[in-house]
């Protein structure tokens, strides 16, 4: 367990707050919406300089799952979903279930959903320990140009994706190596133009790029098997989504030396890939350039919290329910150009989002309890949303009752969940969303 005793320079006092959400990606967006909303004292930190994770940082993903059978989520998903459109047309389009943002506007907006809903944030500032009392997690350090920061909370929600906070409290984690599995491949997104970006656009919704590549491919062997080119928002641009670090092989995202080689190797591939499309033969690919690129990498899969109950493979193809529901998932089961498959919506226990064994913590996004292949059932980002209000709302009433997130009555969250539009228990008689944006169905992530 860590305390303060372990580091040689002495911790700046900090902040004291009821709630406290690590992590500013789209789950810990849900967690600081639904802590705010059922009004506990909140404060979301982050160690980029802005939120939104990966939807802004990828350049261009689609966020998946905002809107599900073409209908709202919850309160909060709507609450992102509108503040981001204030900013006009411009910044977003909306596509079935998708959101497709602008990301300026997208990081704009989600400093916006946070004050209006009374959140406090700080960016730039890197969880780097866990402060334990007895097992109980009451606070975290975090690295700023402070130096080293205190902030304590009555209830901590670990939105990191990569199980940071559990890790460093001591809980008990998972990953894909521990099970015989790979990682997931992580991905550098990246954007490209041209002045005939609808002309390219056209050509990879019909025909293959790794077929139009190949010829290319002995001069860029980092250009992966399978990658596509999606419109965003934007009418001049294309995101590129792809393969990654799949043919380096199984990588650990939240090991360091894995993630150093993975970024070394990404901003190579990219301009490989944009090469290779160049010099194709292919007319309406032979002027693509590179816009931008991520901010880092893109980590699908890496250390996952042992709960009271780990999410299944099973449970997301048959659709599992549960009597402690909080959430549910839809949409594919996706081990990023691994596999891809169409599952049924499941709902999402409570039990899975509390550590095993360490109190005061709860847990949302892609770092709740699930097994290798379960993860990649939830981690579109509106399944994230959902994870992070639940836990957000589950801390404000233990915070309110005074108690341990454990121990609060499941009932009561779920009442309150309803309360702000969570369809729970699952009501819908049809479990797989047939309304799919046409874009996810052309098999170009479901080869490679």
């Amino acid at each position: 367990m860590a305390n303060s005793t372990n580091f040689t320079r002495k911790l700046t006092t900090g902040y004291r707050t009821q709630v406290l959400i690590v992590g500013g990606g789209t789950a810990g967006i849900g967690a600081a919406l639904g802590a705010a909303r059922n009004g506990a004292e909140a404060l979301i930190v982050e160690r980029h300089g802005f939120f939104g994770g990966i939807a802004s940082f990828g350049v261009g993903m689609r966020m998946n799952q905002m809107r599900p059978f073409d209908a709202p989520r919850s309160a909060v998903h709507e609450s992102v979903i509108e503040n981001l459109l204030a900013y006009g047309d411009r910044a977003a389009l909306i596509r079935h279930h998708s959101v497709m943002p602008n990301v300026e506007y997208l990081k704009a907006s989600l400093f916006d959903t946070l004050e209006k809903a009374g959140c406090r944030y700080l960016v730039h500032a890197a969880v780097v320990d866990a402060i334990t009392e007895n097992d109980r997690v009451t606070g975290v350090v975090l690295s700023t140009k402070h130096g080293l920061i205190h902030v304590s909370a009555d209830v901590v929600v670990d939105c990191t994706g990569d199980a940071d906070v559990a890790c460093f409290a001591g809980a008990e984690t998972m990953n894909a190596a521990a099970e015989g599995e790979s990682f997931a491949p992580m991905t550098l997104n990246f954007d490209v133009t041209s002045h005939r970006t609808a002309e390219a656009e056209r050509f990879a919704r019909s025909s293959s790029l790794s077929t139009a590549v190949e010829s290319s491919r002995g001069a860029y062997p980092a250009v992966p098997q399978s990658f596509s080119l999606n419109r965003f928002s934007s009418a001049t641009a294309l995101n590129v989504n792809h393969g990654g670090t799949r043919t380096l092989g199984s990588l650990d995202g939240s090991d360091l030396d894995d993630i150093t080689r993975a970024e070394a190797f990404s901003r190579r591939q990219v301009i490989e890939m944009v090469r290779a499309m160049n010099e194709s033969g292919v007319e309406e690919l032979s002027d693509l350039d590179i816009i931008t690129t991520g901010a880092q990498i893109g980590v699908r899969e890496t250390r996952r919290v042992k709960g009271a109950y780990v999410l299944t493979e099973h449970d997301a193809m048959t659709g599992a329910r549960f009597d402690d529901a909080i959430a549910w998932r839809s949409g594919f089961l996706d081990i990023g150009f691994v596999r891809y498959e169409r599952m049924r919506v499941h709902e999402v226990p409570y039990r899975a989002l509390l550590p095993e064994t360490v109190d005061g913590l709860l847990t949302a996004g892609r770092c709740i309890s699930a097994s290798h292949v379960a993860a990649a059932a939830g981690k579109s980002m509106g399944n994230c949303i959902a994870t992070g209000h639940a836990a957000g709302t589950a801390a404000a009433i233990a915070t309110r009752l005074g108690k341990s997130p454990r121990d609060i009555r499941v009932t009561e969250l779920q009442d309150a969940l309803r309360a702000d539009g969570v369809d729970i228990p699952f009501s819908r008689a049809d479990q797989t969303d047939d309304d799919m944006d046409p874009d996810e169905l052309r098999g170009v992530r479901t080869s490679g």
